[in-house]
C-alpha cells in the first residue's frame, strides 16, 4: 500500500496517557511484523525524534549519521553539480531534510518514508517535494523510475529481508543508477548502546544475528532492528543485483560534541558507528 502526502501539517492532539515501558528482547521477527512495529514506532516517535535531532539534521541539510558527514562534502552521489536534472529516490526519508537539500541542488527528489507523521513533519518544514508513504520492500514506481537512490539510517537497519529492498530499488533505478545506504555500523552490535565508558567494553556476539525487539505486555513487537554483519551486508548488496563501489566508516569530527543515543565523542574516536554503502547499478 501506498500514498501520496498532500497538504499541510496538523500538531497531534493531547499526549495520551502513558503505556507500560516495552520488554526490551531478542527474538524472531518477520517481514510483517518488523514492518508494523516500524510504522507505529516512527508514528509514535515522530515528533519527539524531530524536536531531539531536527536542529542537528537542519531543514535541508544532507547529513549521513551521527557522525555529521555531510553530502556536500562527501559526494558520495556524485558531485553536487551532477545532480541537476537527475530523478532521486530518498528511502525512509523521515521529515525529507535529504531530499530538500538535493532538491536546492537543482535534482527532482521523491521523499518515501513508511511513517504517515515523518511526512507530516516534512509537510510542516516547507511544502513543494513529492512525499510517498510506502513499504521499501514494495516501491510504488516503474521501473527505471529514478537516476539515484539513498537513505541516510532510513528503513534498511529495521527491515527482515533488506535483499528484497535491495532488489526493489535495482529495479527502480535505471542502468548505471547508484544506490547510497548509511546504518548503524554492525561492528556496534557487540557493544552496549551506551555513549560513556561502559559502551566500550563487548557484552555481545558480533555473529548473533537474532533481531533487537521491543514488545508489549501481549509480546507484540513495538520496535524491531535487525542485525548484519559486514558480510552479511556485502552479501546482501551483490544479491540486490548491485556491484559495491566503496565503503565508507566517517571518523567522528572534532567540531562534534553532540551525544546521540549510543553515539559520542568518546566511542566515535575510537569504534566506527555509521558503516555508509556505495553501490551502483550495471
Amino acid at each position: 500500500m501506498s500514498q501520496e502526502i498532500h497538504g499541510t501539517y496538523s500538531p497531534e492532539p493531547g499526549e495520551p496517557a502513558e503505556s507500560p515501558e516495552p520488554e526490551a528482547t531478542r527474538r524472531a521477527a518477520d517481514e510483517a511484523e518488523s514492518s508494523r512495529a516500524s510504522r507505529g514506532w516512527w508514528d509514535r516517535n515522530a515528533d519527539e525524534y524531530q524536536s531531539d535531532h531536527g536542529g542537528f539534521l537542519g531543514d535541508d541539510r544532507f547529513v549521513w549519521g551521527p557522525e555529521g558527514l555531510d553530502e556536500a562534502e562527501a559526494g558520495l552521489l556524485g558531485p553536487a553539480a551532477s545532480l541537476k536534472g537527475l530523478d532521486v529516490l530518498e528511502v525512509g526519508a523521515g521529515a525529507a531534510q535529504c531530499s530538500r537539500w538535493l532538491a536546492a541542488q537543482g535534482a527532482r527528489p521523491v521523499a518515501l518514508d513508511l511513517s504517515h507523521r515523518q511526512l507530516q513533519h516534512a509537510l510542516r518544514i516547507g511544502e513543494g517535494l513529492p512525499l510517498v508513504e510506502a513499504d521499501a520492500g514494495r516501491l510504488p514506481f516503474r521501473d527505471g523510475s529514478f537516476d539515484l537512490a539513498c537513505s541516510a539510517y532510513g528503513a534498511v537497519p529495521f527491515v527482515a529481508d533488506p535483499v528484497r529492498v535491495f532488489r526493489e530499488v535495482h529495479r527502480v533505478l535505471r542502468p548505471g543508477g547508484r544506490w547510497v545506504f548509511s546504518v548503524t555500523h554492525p561492528i556496534r552490535w557487540a557493544f552496549p548502546d551506551e555513549p560513556g565508558p561502559e559502551g566500550l567494553s563487548v557484552a555481545a556476539s558480533y555473529f548473533d544475528r537474532v533481531p533487537y525487539v521491543e514488545q508489549d505486555e501481549a509480546g507484540d513487537a513495538v520496535y524491531v532492528e535487525h542485525h548484519r554483519t559486514l558480510g552479511d551486508r556485502v552479501r546482501d548488496v551483490v544479491a540486490g543485483g548491485f556491484r559495491l563501489v566503496d565503503l565508507v566508516e566517517p571518523e567522528w569530527p572534532a567540531w562534534n560534541d553532540q551525544e546521540w543515543g549510543g553515539w559520542s565523542p568518546l566511542r566515535g574516536n575510537l569504534i566506527p558507528g555509521t558503516a555508509i554503502f556505495v553501490c551502483e547499478r550495471d
